[in-house]
């Protein structure tokens, strides 16, 4: 399997990559992660101008840490191989990933690659350009098996359920209320996550319109989160907080797991196969499960 780069996705902030000012707040906001929209969030007279905006500020803010994404409009439109080409040639050193909307299958994936190949090998660029793909078509989620295997640069896939909803002509205007019993994106969530996960990538679970009902986004984000997703977007400041939250383990938790961690190692080391810690049997299977929380929080910095 590919090593891919460990990120951060726990918040994936949305910003409009034509407002200078919300592109500099985004670089000084608590997101692990920012994406510089050039697809829903741009008119198309505006596009052409917005990849400028976004070129400048790639180069010229103080990122931090985060991952630092452009997304580009999807492989169908007149406008999908100029937003690569130009964001690229001007801001590529300062640009970790790309986001691919509407993929619906694998080549949508392989075009923008091969497309980096090409500009990564002109520019003499030596680290390479991730991918990142939103499943938001019926279509992209019936192949979505296809679109995780399809490039080593993939990252991840993101569930984007607004453009699905449509795709799917799903009828929501009674979702939240006493409508569907039980969550309505349950499958597309699983699918999505389980995808993701035998392919080595991150799944992120999409948007929540409401930004002003944070217990609703919470709810949301919960879900994802038990299904096996790093993290969700924000497509309001107001919701990077609550995804950090939820989205990391507990110190209490990091605490615990470490500890039946030494504990596990310890008794492997004596040529014991199980250990019982307060009460806590470990052994092989359950070793794997207390370590990804190891492994979040040194990925997070715990």
């Amino acid at each position: 399997m590919t090593t891919r780069p460990a990120r951060l996705r726990r918040s994936q902030l949305s910003v409009p990559g034509s407002s200078e000012k919300m592109i500099a707040k985004a670089a000084a906001s608590d997101a692990d992660h920012v994406f510089l929209d050039l697809e829903d969030a741009v008119a198309p007279s505006a596009k052409p101008g917005a990849r400028k905006t976004i070129v400048a500020g790639l180069n010229s803010l103080d990122w931090g840490k985060k991952t630092r994404c452009v997304r580009i409009n999807d492989v169908t439109t007149s406008w999908c191989f100029e937003d690569v080409i130009e964001v690229v040639e001007g801001a590529g050193r300062n640009l970790d990933t790309i986001m691919l909307t509407k993929a619906m299958r694998a080549a949508d994936v392989q075009f923008v690659e091969l497309l980096l190949n090409q500009l990564e090998a002109k520019l003499k660029l030596t680290r390479p350009i991730g991918i990142e793909v939103l499943i938001e078509e019926a279509a992209g989620l019936q192949n979505v098996e296809a679109i995780a295997a399809s490039s080593p640069r993939l990252e991840a896939l993101i569930f984007g359920m607004g453009d699905y909803s449509a795709s799917q002509q799903m009828n929501l205007r009674n979702w939240g209320s006493d409508g569907y019993p039980g969550d309505i994106f349950h499958y597309p969530r699983f699918r999505i996550a389980m995808a993701a996960r035998a392919a080595g990538l991150d799944p992120v679970d999409g948007p929540y319109a409401n930004f002003r009902n944070e217990e609703g986004y919470r709810r949301e984000a919960r879900w994802a989160q038990m299904l096996g997703f790093v993290g969700k977007w924000a497509i309001h400041p107001a919701q990077i907080a609550p995804a950090l939250e939820i989205f990391s383990p507990s110190a209490e938790e990091v605490t615990r797991a470490r500890e039946l961690a030494t504990a596990y190692d310890k008794a492997l080391a004596e040529g014991i196969g199980s250990v019982s810690v307060n009460g806590i049997m470990v052994d092989a299977a359950s070793i794997r499960i207390i370590m990804n929380t190891v492994r979040k929080a040194e990925l997070i910095g715990l």
